[in-house]
């Protein structure tokens, strides 16, 4: 999938957590996600379900 004109987004509260961050960018029916210290680096495709569910998991972890 052609990222180059991703519109990258990072949460309102990136800045309390030591630059521990993703970017997040909408594509269509696909989430992409990016670490925001390696934007070059890998990418995770997920649908909006998918996102939602690792969401639910991480929280509940």
């Amino acid at each position: 999938m052609d990222l180059s004109t991703a519109a990258w987004r990072k949460s309102s509260r990136s800045s309390n957590n030591g630059g521990n961050c993703v970017e997040v960018a909408r594509l269509g029916d696909t989430v992409a996600i990016r670490d925001s210290k390696d934007p070059e680096g890998p990418k995770l495709l997920l649908t909006p379900h998918a996102l939602v569910s690792l969401t639910r998991h991480i929280k509940n972890a």
